[in-house]
């Protein structure tokens, strides 16, 4: 995800010690129930989609932005699938290290016509569940939750 301003200039002061910040996840689903993934730019992995609220902008609308931004797809965000303190910070080439509160929305495409959209994308496209391409944990963890039905998830709930 590319930089928002305002953590560009909170760095300015802050360095490249830890930033707990917002996060949210887009994971949308076509007509024909697949998942739409971008292959990102900084590290050549696929991935759900994601990005950082800009202060002010409520969740829902950053996913809905995001995914747009990123694949050219319009979405609309149907309902929150889990809201998750991501356990381990995340350090950036140039140094930066990052911790999220992530929130992610189960989201339904009224456009599919996916593309890259910016330079935070090699490639984006449509996925059947039962042909994904390889993915991190927490993305697979993602689109299970998304496609069951019941409360949104978080960690400590029975069954977590």
């Amino acid at each position: 995800m590319a930089t928002p301003d305002f953590i560009r200039d909170l760095r300015l002061s802050a360095g490249h010690q830890l930033l707990y910040l917002p996060g949210v996840t887009a994971v949308v689903f076509d007509g024909r129930g697949r998942v739409l993934l971008g292959r990102r730019a900084d590290t050549g992995t696929w991935s759900v989609i994601g990005g950082i609220p800009e202060p002010g902008e409520q969740p829902a609308d950053c996913a809905v932005r995001e995914v747009f931004e990123e694949t050219h797809v319009r979405c609309v965000a149907e309902r929150v699938v889990s809201v998750h303190g991501v356990e381990k910070p995340v350090t950036y080439p140039n140094g930066d290290v990052c911790q999220f509160m992530d929130i992610t929305f189960r989201c339904r495409a009224v456009s599919d016509d996916a593309r890259v959209n910016d330079d935070e994308s090699l490639e984006v496209g449509w996925f059947a569940l039962d042909a994904l391409p390889p993915l991190a944990d927490f993305a697979v963890f993602r689109i299970k939750q998304a496609t069951q039905d019941g409360p949104a998830w978080f960690e400590g709930m029975p069954g977590a």
